[in-house]
């Protein structure tokens, strides 16, 4: 019998060393572990706002299966649905083109003369798809652009590229008096 008490006294001096005494058993069970685990983050929304976003969500899902398309905020960057390959027609964006000055496109313009003022120099341009003349100052606004300069033999125009692939929104024009 003592032969078999001894294995028994050894598998249970083993079980001792590898499980521990009961006693940090009874203690490891009374304190929480928190070491080293990080304390859930609880961040409350108020009701209003949480459902207002959700009746958006739900709004834009029902449109989009009764097949009225879709809907994308791009910012201020190109919209990644639209094909870079398709023809856009010119600045849809902003509308029909009203008459005068803000109607005058960049590309459509020739410099006929330049005067220096008192207020300023002043640049005489002719559209070609008009019979009339117009006077510019820097900083009127065009349809497509601004006037950024005028000086004695010609204007820079910064004009607005709808062109996705353009690094800048804008490119800048020179018109001269006598090409």
């Amino acid at each position: 019998m003592a032969k078999h008490s001894g294995k028994h006294i050894l598998f249970l001096v083993f079980l001792f060393l590898v499980l521990g005494p009961p006693t940090l058993w009874a203690q490891e069970a009374e304190r929480p572990q928190t070491e080293g685990v990080a304390e859930p983050v609880t961040t409350f929304i108020a009701d209003e706002d949480q459902s207002a976003g959700v009746d958006e969500i739900l709004m834009d899902e029902e449109a989009m299966l009764a097949g009225e398309g879709y809907f994308y905020d791009p910012g201020s960057r190109r919209d990644p649905f639209k094909s870079l390959l398709e023809a856009r027609e010119r600045l849809e964006f902003r509308g029909p083109r009203p008459d005068g000055i803000p109607g005058l496109l960049v590309d459509e313009i020739s410099i006929t003369g330049i005067f220096l003022t008192s207020d300023g120099p002043v640049a005489q341009v002719a559209s070609a798809d008009q019979d009339k003349s117009y006077l510019l100052r820097i900083g009127d606004q065009l349809y497509d652009g601004d006037v950024i300069s005028i000086s004695e033999n010609e204007a820079v125009f910064k004009q607005i590229v709808d062109d996705p692939t353009a690094l800048k929104p804008f490119r800048e024009v020179v018109k001269k008096l006598n090409p």
